[in-house]
């Protein structure tokens, strides 16, 4: 077989198109195609699909192509315009390759195989090619992903903030669809108007099908989804984890005041026992049971607080909003006269927020999907040892958790 006739079928091309030369450098361990078409041949409009006379050929342009045992191999051709009556002139598509693109489709579609399954920084050293090139194709990838994309409601969404690199202001704001488990969008900051710029994308059909917005105790994005949804304020649920989170943080601070208060005559025996205070009960690892039976068998300020941090877990508990609300009066009453000033700090907060605590027993939301894909997001920055600005780490977000269709179209 000839060496023309073998890569014809390698690179699975039909007529018109032919394969007329073939080069070989063993030394570089490379492999040029050149292929070619008839004369006199009507090629369609790429707009409007209808035939016209060939107007000129651009410039001779090489696109990269699966190995061939592994030698890297290139193809060659001159694209053929065509000038339409109605669009002017065009290139013609090509059977093995989008527009603008560096790649043939086959090697598209296969780095894209490989981007999914590990990093950028991986990719260029299996596939032998530089990082400017994997993030063409990623990002490629991502914009076909998202031309794709229906317009679809989203009953469920959760919102969360993520950083972007070092200091306040490099922050984006995550929009997850909670059903799915995918990211629908990522905005840069962590403003009412990040939020607000994701609800101005949204058609009012997307707006109106919005049931529920799981987040946490953002001012901003409270004032969002208040400005941009209708009845934003009853579809809101704050997250249990960030509530929690909160009242883990006032056991804390009780814990560092006493503790600073008993080191003062002497040793403190809260000293070592942080992270003690952190877990819930049934999450207590073994190596901590004895001292924490012992502190807690103590009369301290620290236990009450844990105390109460642990009873306000049952609150997600109930099933119906009426008990809920009365468990929530006695534990607020316990905690304003518990006499333990962070904790009291926590409980008025929580008491500002309770619509969007209560709202919970009515949508039985959380943000835990979002938090998940919080931590694939965290492992996807530690992995590429951050990104260059905010557009790549959107990019590379939506490419790895936006649930996009992302591979070219193969003929």
């Amino acid at each position: 077989m000839k060496d023309t006739d073998l890569y014809q079928h390698v690179l699975g091309l039909r007529e018109p198109w032919s394969v007329c030369k073939v080069e070989v450098d063993v030394k570089a361990q490379r492999v040029d195609v050149w292929v070619e078409h008839p004369k006199d041949l009507k090629w369609p409009c790429p707009e409007c699909e209808v035939e016209g006379a060939l107007y000129d050929h651009a410039e001779e342009r090489l696109w990269r192509h699966l190995d061939t045992c592994q030698f890297q191999t290139f193809l060659h051709a001159r694209p053929p315009r065509v000038n339409c009556p109605e669009h002017g002139v065009r290139q013609v598509k090509l059977p093995w390759a989008e527009p603008h693109a560096r790649f043939t489709l086959l090697f598209e579609r296969f780095a894209i195989i490989v981007l999914k399954q590990t990093t950028i920084q991986a990719t260029t050293r299996i596939l032998r090619m530089s990082r400017e090139e994997a993030w063409h194709i990623v990002e490629r990838a991502v914009e076909r992903g998202l031309s794709r994309k229906p317009r679809r409601v989203i009953p469920e969404i959760g919102v969360d903030e993520k950083s972007a690199g070092w200091g306040q202001q490099n922050y984006v704001t995550i929009v997850c669809d909670l059903k799915s488990g995918t990211v629908d969008e990522v905005t840069e900051g962590r403003t009412r108007e990040s939020l607000e710029a994701y609800f101005e994308g949204l058609t009012p059909e997307q707006l109106a099908g919005i049931e529920a917005v799981a987040m946490d105790m953002s001012a901003a994005y409270i004032s969002a989804v208040r400005e941009k949804v209708a009845e934003g304020e009853d579809k809101i649920v704050f997250d249990r984890f960030h509530i929690m989170k909160h009242m883990g943080e006032a056991v804390d601070k009780v814990r560092r005041q006493e503790h600073r208060s008993l080191a003062v005559d002497g040793t403190s025996i809260l000293t070592g026992s942080r992270y003690i205070w952190l877990y819930g009960r049934e999450n207590l690892p073994a190596k901590y049971w004895e001292d924490f039976y012992r502190l807690r068998a103590c009369d301290l300020k620290t236990g009450r607080a844990w105390a109460i941090k642990e009873t306000l877990r049952n609150l997600w508990r109930y099933l119906s909003l009426t008990w809920a609300e009365r468990f929530w009066k006695r534990w607020y009453y316990w905690a304003t006269h518990s006499r333990l000033g962070p904790v009291k700090k926590v409980a008025a907060t929580l008491k500002n927020h309770l619509y969007g605590i209560m709202s919970y027993f009515k949508h039985r939301l959380t943000n835990a999907t979002t938090e998940g894909i919080n931590s694939r997001i965290e492992t996807l920055w530690k992995a590429a040892c951050g990104f260059r600005n905010k557009k790549r780490f959107r990019t590379i977000i939506l490419f790895h958790l936006g649930g996009l269709d992302l591979y070219p179209a193969t003929h």
